[in-house]
């Protein structure tokens, strides 16, 4: 009897065991396999890296910047890349020219997983334009600075109102002709933009030495050179906000590309820029011993420091 039941259990599990699939036959014939997504996506002239959204089981999205300045034609978006999930394949491949030249700036790209199944991209492109670019005239170097500004120690000031200060034949006014001409080189991966910047001196050929000649006499070109007479070049960190510049000895100095509007300086003090300005926060440091003169305001606690300038059209 115990024979008996030994059998037919023995005959069950063979029965079941051959109805059952073999899992090694479902990858060998790659029915696993349903994935098909973008892993990413690189077109010519892309700033930072696309945005890739799995919406649900049929559908997602694709938001990519790109740099119109260098590609103004969305009609001709060449793919450099793209990469998807083991075993799909896509509706566009590497080297296609694609046209994003439509009312929503989009096309679809359909991704197929091995097993048939699939996934429909919306992708849309946003132009983007470095703002930066173009030809500056200078129009006033403005500082302010001073020790204990809650006790009145502050002041803003223009550096070439008080041209006793400085050098006759090259003080801060002899910026005030001058025009800087900021172009674009590229866009690095992380979508930060970079270029040359060239400091043209005016009609009077000539730049600031910003030497206080004051007591004592002081070299303060470390606070006010922030641009690079010549040629020099520039990053623009979309980050932190921060415009660096680089100087041909490899000298770096940051500050900030900002448009028209108030800063609030605190202590009663406020800045208006009429169109746009490089400023910078400088370092000094406070000196009671000098509190309220020239000399504690421009060579030991200068502030700020703006770099007023229109853009030419």
């Amino acid at each position: 009897m115990k024979r008996s039941i030994y059998i037919v259990l023995t005959l069950v599990l063979l029965t079941q065991s051959a109805c059952q699939k073999d899992p090694l036959e479902e990858v060998i014939n790659g029915n696993w396999n349903n994935e098909r997504n973008i892993l990413s996506i690189k077109f010519e002239n892309q700033v930072g890296n696309a945005e890739i959204i799995r919406i649900d089981d049929v559908s997602g999205a694709v938001n990519l910047t790109i740099n119109s300045n260098a590609a103004p034609d969305l009609s001709t978006l060449k793919v450099e890349e793209i990469v998807l999930s083991y075993g799909a394949k896509a509706s566009i491949k590497t080297g296609d020219v694609l046209n994003f030249e439509n009312t929503d700036n989009s096309i679809s790209l359909l991704v197929t997983s091995p097993t048939g199944k699939k996934r429909e991209y919306k992708v849309t492109v946003t132009p983007f334009t470095e703002t930066l670019i173009g030809t500056y005239s200078i129009d006033n170097l403005i500082l302010y600075g001073g020790t204990g500004p809650e006790y009145g120690g502050g002041e803003k000031l223009a550096l070439n109102s008080k041209p006793w200060l400085w050098p006759t034949t090259n003080g801060p006014d002899k910026e005030l002709d001058n025009y800087l001409v900021f172009e674009l080189t590229g866009i690095t991966d992380d979508g930060n933009t970079f270029g040359t910047v060239t400091n043209f001196a005016g009609a009077d050929g000539l730049y600031a030495n910003f030497i206080f000649e004051g007591s004592p006499r002081t070299d303060v070109n470390h606070f006010y050179r922030k641009v690079p007479i010549g040629e020099g070049n520039w990053l623009r960190n979309y980050n932190t906000g921060l415009l660096t510049f680089t100087f041909e000895d490899g000298t770096e100095t940051s500050g900030n590309y900002i448009d028209a509007g108030t800063q609030d300086l605190g202590n009663g003090f406020s800045h208006t820029i009429t169109n746009n300005a490089l400023v910078f926060n400088l370092n000094g440091v406070d000196d009671w011993d000098n509190i309220f003169s020239d000399y504690d305001k421009i060579v030991k606690k200068p502030r700020r420091y703006w770099i007023e300038m229109t853009k030419q059209e």
